[in-house]
């Protein structure tokens, strides 16, 4: 039989050392500045030095599991009032705290707007408190998963950044020959009407998906009207801010609205050469150049096709494309582990921290 205790009863609380600094005094340095979502700055100074779990107070405080907010930190912090700060005590490791709030319900005692959890109803959290023998068990298996989710985030950090590295490279534009992609490409302005749109085959701004994750079915298709057509091979780009970093290669035919770019390569340029292209950094970073001001600005369509890219063979287009895309196979493959991993954590915690 477990016995049950109140969250306040089981740690230390340490809110009463806390101060907030406004970001126009402080100083920049090394040591993490934490606010109820996580580290907000680093600062030249620290007021804590030690191991702490930190729980959103206001703000940040609740997941859409309604478990609270947590963040993990260890050694010089600097802590604002936007959290609150826990410390072991002899009756309950740290650790498992961490673990078990993960799986606790925090809903009913999230207040206000913005919502915010006070300490008083922090301190009544109840809590399954196993002995300290049976703590170090739980502890240690969920820490073997949650080492191994770390590691794949890595690699998967890694590998993203030689992967960019080398698209730089291989793009690069010195001692090429170059074009604008206006002579290579063009915008799409067939049109499609909304009787033969479905969740598969329209694309709206929202399932574009970023990162040049492809995209999901739509929820809301439009019952009438003409849309931008698009085909297999078309390369569709958000065109309005917070989307502008969405690309994706289609690999179907469908329609699109008109927060979408859709551009079609002519013959001579594999689509996803162009794609690799227009999917780097430094493409970004020149159309990010053109938005006009607004809540939702939009960049200047013609600047896409005065983008320069380099202008070469296709053998050698097709052998670029082949070293990119062994680097995105290799990225997904990782991904896939992480959310593997990720979901028999989730499991195994939930397994482990059900007592009846």
């Amino acid at each position: 039989m477990v016995e049950w205790k109140l969250l306040g009863e089981v740690c230390e609380i340490l809110d009463s050392q806390r101060r907030p600094v406004s970001k126009g005094e402080r100083n920049q340095g090394v040591y993490p500045y934490y606010g109820a979502n996580g580290i907000q700055d680093y600062v030249d100074s620290y007021i804590f030095d030690g191991t702490f779990l930190l729980l959103g107070e206001d703000g940040s405080v609740i997941n859409k599991d309604k478990s609270p907010v947590l963040h993990w930190a260890e050694g010089k912090i600097w802590v604002n009032n936007h959290a609150h700060i826990l410390k072991e005590n002899k009756k309950a490791l740290l650790r498992y705290l961490y673990y078990s709030l993960q799986c606790t319900d925090v809903s009913d005692i999230v207040r206000g707007v913005p919502p915010k959890i006070n300490q008083a109803n922090m301190r009544a959290i109840p809590l399954p408190i196993p002995s300290l023998s049976e703590q170090n068990r739980i502890v240690g298996i969920l820490d073997t998963f949650t080492s191994c989710i770390e590691n794949l985030k890595q690699q998967i950090a890694e590998r993203r950044k030689q992967y960019e590295y080398y698209r730089d490279q291989l793009l690069d534009l010195e001692g090429r020959e170059k074009v604008e992609i206006n002579s290579i490409a063009s915008f799409v302005k067939e049109r499609i009407s909304a009787s033969n749109l479905t969740p598969y085959n329209y694309t709206s701004v929202e399932n574009l998906l970023k990162d040049k994750a492809g995209r999901q079915d739509a929820e809301n298709v439009p019952a009438e009207g003409n849309w931008t057509k698009y085909q297999r091979g078309d390369i569709l780009i958000g065109n309005i801010r917070p989307y502008l970093r969405k690309i994706w290669l289609s690999d179907r035919e469908g329609g699109t609205n008109g927060d979408v770019m859709v551009i079609r390569p002519k013959d001579g340029l594999l689509p996803k050469f162009l794609y690799y292209c227009l999917s780097s950094e430094s493409f970004f970073l020149y159309y990010n150049q053109s938005l006009k001001d607004g809540k939702m600005p939009r960049g200047e369509k013609s600047r896409v096709l005065s983008f320069v890219i380099p202008l070469i063979e296709k053998i050698e287009q097709s052998r670029i494309v082949s070293i990119l895309d062994t680097f995105e196979a290799s990225i997904a493959n990782l991904e896939a582990q992480l959310k593997e991993r990720e979901k028999q954590y989730e499991y195994y915690r939930n397994q482990l921290l059900t007592f009846k």
